[in-house]
């Protein structure tokens, strides 16, 4: 971050007043940025310099149907892992041919849906495949690969190496072959996923360059998933740099175009950003309701339980917290240590351990940045706590709603009478 954006602080999508916001929707509140969003959209679609090149919108990372239409507007295809998300997918315009179905431990009604509808299927256990082949015998399918090579911010989110539940692994392909011959699979794709948040191009190279040896030993395919996890720097406050992605796509061309020149299939490439598209696009806006020092802590309480934002509860993640008054950011004014907290009944229910911040008043609003992605996705009504509005930026700079906040009328609306 530069020395100017260090001064001013980050601000909310531009000048937008994010008190008026809440007094418009709602506390708490997400909050979109379009144009964000759309531009990285546009640098994960041209990350890969090779005909054929595409990328994946991650709809676990946000399900919002406003996002997922304008994410096919860009180009983009779609990775699911249920049939909810393939279902929204379809309600958002995705063709059954941009859509890959890449779950894991579904049962045979959830494959059903996704043959049914025409997606794709990987499978990455030996006994999903032999499900798939007894389901749909003679029909294509992936196979998701554990290439042995992981990384990503936490333990929870390393998705493959020896101690991972996905994805099978080097020793047992030849297996999975047996399998698929057995019932007449035609293994058309193979993908992988190493892990989520890598921010140096180092260790997905590797991996990209381990599995396209892998993918050389299978003589049909026509897709190559190299997976995900890029990651976002979500301290940019504290000067923290971003993924070179133009280092990271000359480095994936490069290895791309060497196995495209000696396989003799003509294949399709992707890849699946996952919080990379979504995160810096959001962010979630709250309040400042009580303030309390006990234990030698000082607290700041808040409405912005882990009811609305899971990510620092699950993985002790870091956001970027800014607080306003009166419609103007605090952010340069003296700062002492103090823990940010919510109103769950929880005493887990903590946003940031012992955050340098300005001195907080009741009403003041605080703005969570980068929250856009496994925010409002990974929500809940625990302690029968409603889900936030969500809220876009248009590229024109109207806020328009695109999720309304729930009513106490919604937590009936499942119960039967």
């Amino acid at each position: 971050m530069n020395q100017e954006n260090r001064q001013s602080g980050r601000q909310l999508f531009g000048t937008f007043n994010p008190q008026d916001l809440l007094d418009r929707y709602g506390s708490p509140l997400y909050v979109y940025d379009e144009q964000t969003f759309r531009s990285r959209c546009r640098e994960m679609k041209q990350l890969i310099d090779f005909p054929g090149f595409t990328a994946n919108y991650s709809i676990k990372a946000n399900s919002n149907l406003t996002l997922l239409r304008i994410a096919h507007e860009e180009g983009l295809f779609a990775d699911a892992m249920s049939p909810g998300e393939i279902f929204l997918l379809l309600k958002a315009g995705y063709e059954p041919e941009k859509i890959f179905f890449i779950p894991n431990n579904v049962d045979e009604e959830e494959m059903r849906f996704a043959i049914d509808h025409r997606v794709m299927v990987s499978v990455d256990s030996l006994s999903q495949l032999s499900m798939l082949g007894r389901i749909a015998p003679g029909s294509e399918v992936a196979i998701r690969l554990n290439p042995g090579i992981g990384a990503g911010h936490h333990k929870k989110v390393v998705t493959a190496g020896k101690k991972t539940k996905f994805g099978i692994p080097e020793e047992q392909i030849p297996e999975a072959v047996r399998i698929a011959e057995s019932f007449q699979l035609r293994i058309a794709g193979i993908n992988q996923h190493i892990g989520s948040l890598f921010m140096t191009p180092d260790s997905y190279v590797a991996a990209a360059q381990h599995f396209l040896d892998l993918a050389a030993t299978f003589p049909h395919l026509r897709l190559i998933d190299f997976g995900g996890g890029f990651g976002i720097p979500y301290r940019k406050m504290s000067g923290e740099t971003r993924l070179d992605l133009t280092d990271l796509g000359k480095q994936v061309t490069a290895i791309v175009r060497q196995f495209a020149d000696r396989y003799p299939n003509q294949v399709t490439f992707k890849t699946e950003p996952g919080r990379y598209i979504v995160a810096e696009s959001g962010a979630l806006i709250g309040r400042v309701l009580s303030r309390k020092s006990q234990g030698g802590i000082e607290y700041i309480g808040t409405d912005l339980g882990f009811n609305v934002l899971m990510r620092p509860i699950l993985y002790d993640s870091h956001h970027d917290i800014e607080l306003f008054r009166n419609g103007l950011s605090l952010f340069g004014q003296p700062e002492s240590p103090f823990t940010v907290v919510g109103n769950i009944c929880e005493s887990g229910d903590i946003l940031a351990h012992d955050r340098l911040l300005p001195d907080a008043h009741e009403g003041d609003v605080l703005v969570i940045h980068d929250a856009g992605a496994y925010g409002y996705a990974m929500s809940s009504n625990y302690n029968n706590r409603l889900r936030p509005a969500e809220v876009m930026i248009t590229t024109q700079g109207q806020d328009v709603l695109i999720r309304r906040r729930e009513t106490l009328e919604d937590l009936m609306s499942l119960f039967p009478g």
